[in-house]
């Protein structure tokens, strides 16, 4: 993976290759980061990643001068890799080792931008459970967005907030706003 943007742009990361991941893809994450810079200045927003993997999220937010990004993966793995990442390059990210449904369930943090990449292979009732948790718990600030990463054979346009998706390849973006 590499970071396509900002201080560390074309930064190239390796991942364990035993950790349980399927990171997002170059081109679609490009396509991602195009539209936000659109709609957000960067170096004002909080941000939350669900189900981080990697980090190549967190690592793509933070090299674009984010104020802070908290990572969440239940994974050990996946976090301890993540804080290696953030000590080598000063990211102002706080790794959290933790389901993302309980972190969404206990957490009192908002955030401008929540990003999910749960498993492709979620239930719609999996898939469902996180827009309702972020609205119910107003995890977003003002002007905020949850954007869900999922393959484009699942169609969440049907949930409450949804706004738009696009698609790039074999994933979707589905864009809620509250």
């Amino acid at each position: 993976m590499r970071i396509i943007s900002g201080k560390y742009k074309g930064k190239r990361l390796i991942a364990p290759a035993k950790l349980p991941v399927r990171p997002t893809t170059d081109f679609a994450k490009e396509a991602l980061f195009n539209i936000l810079n659109n709609q957000f200045y960067f170096e004002q927003l909080h941000i939350i990643d669900l189900f981080a993997g990697t980090g190549n999220i967190s690592f793509e937010f933070a090299s674009r001068g984010v104020k802070q990004v908290t990572s969440v993966d239940a994974h050990y793995g996946c976090i301890k890799y993540i804080s290696k990442i953030k000590e080598e390059l000063s990211f102002p990210i706080t790794p959290v080792k933790s389901d993302a449904f309980t972190y969404l369930e206990k957490t009192l943090a908002k955030a401008d931008i929540i990003f999910a990449d749960p498993p492709y292979d979620f239930t719609k009732e999996s898939f469902a459970k996180i827009p309702k948790l972020v609205k119910e718990r107003d995890l977003l600030l003002e002007q905020g967005s949850l954007i869900i990463e999922h393959s484009k054979h699942t169609d969440l346009s049907d949930l409450e907030g949804f706004v738009q998706q696009r698609k790039y390849g074999g994933s979707t973006f589905s864009f809620f706003e509250f």
